[in-house]
């Protein structure tokens, strides 16, 4: 599948879910290992935890290969890997301290969102955004 299939499919099964401040960027001229960069946030671990199963539907039904899945069980900062593309599903506050868009986001990529998609979720602290229940 080529590029731009690969990251509409992601970014609409992270819409699906309501994902909320998408950033897509291009990553090819920093390193070989992939092409994109796309981040998006989720409001609590429910949910981020739901945008990275929401992915891993999509790319399972057209039989794109996951090579990491990671942070699924505390759902602040889930991660997945599917080739050329690397997807971060980050709680506001975990994204706000990490500031991925610092490191890869010198080529930031136009893409279609839907106006909710667009949206930055209020970030609160890490200890805040903790739920033991989820």
């Amino acid at each position: 599948m080529d590029i731009q299939k690969l990251q509409r499919l992601v970014i609409d099964a992270l819409e699906d879910v309501k994902a909320q401040d998408i950033k897509v960027f291009n990553t090819s001229h920093l390193t070989s290992l992939f092409d994109r960069v796309i981040i998006a946030s989720g409001t609590s671990n429910r949910q981020t935890r739901a945008l990275a199963h929401s992915v891993v539907d999509a790319v399972r039904k057209h039989k794109i290969e996951i090579i990491a899945h990671e942070g699924q069980d505390t759902g602040e900062w889930v991660l997945l890997d599917i080739g050329d593309i690397v997807i971060h599903c980050m709680q506001p506050a975990i994204r706000q301290y990490y500031n991925l868009e610092a490191v890869w986001g010198d080529k930031p990529v136009r893409v279609k969102l839907l106006p909710q998609s667009t949206q930055v979720p209020p970030a609160v602290s890490p200890d805040q955004a903790y739920d033991p229940n989820f």
